[in-house]
C-alpha cells in the first residue's frame, strides 16, 4: 500500500451537524461521495462546542431539543485528489469553511 506513504493533503471541513444535502445529513452526504471517489481517508469528528462561521457559539444544551453542534470532515489524499474532491462537492455545501494542510503519511497497516 505504498500509495498511500509520504507526502499528502489533508482538508477540513467545517460544518454543523443540522446541515443537510439532498434531505441526508450533509457529513453523511460527503462521506458517501468520498468512499465513491475513492480518497485514501475520510473521517467526521464531532465536536463539544465551537464558533459557527456566522460567530455564534454552538453548543450541547441539555434543554435543547435540536443539538448544534460543530463538525469537522477531514480528508486525506493526494493533492490533485483532493482538489477534485473539493470541487466535486462543493455545491453541497451552502455554509461552512474548508482547510487545506500539509501531512506525512509515515505509516499505513491494512490486512
Amino acid at each position: 500500500m505504498k500509495r498511500y506513504l509520504g507526502q499528502k493533503k489533508v482538508a477540513r471541513i467545517y460544518i454543523d451537524n443540522q446541515d443537510k444535502f439532498e434531505g441526508k445529513p450533509l457529513w453523511e452526504a460527503v462521506l458517501i461521495k468520498a468512499k465513491e471517489y475513492e480518497l485514501a481517508g475520510a473521517t467526521v469528528f464531532k465536536g463539544v462546542s465551537g464558533i459557527g462561521v456566522q460567530g455564534e457559539i454552538h453548543s450541547f444544551n441539555v434543554w435543547s431539543i435540536a443539538q448544534n453542534l460543530p463538525l469537522v470532515i477531514e480528508l486525506i489524499d493526494d493533492e490533485e485528489k483532493i482538489f477534485d474532491f473539493l470541487e466535486q462537492i462543493d455545491g453541497m455545501i451552502e455554509e461552512g469553511i474548508t482547510t487545506l494542510s500539509n501531512t506525512e503519511v509515515i505509516r499505513y497497516k491494512h490486512k
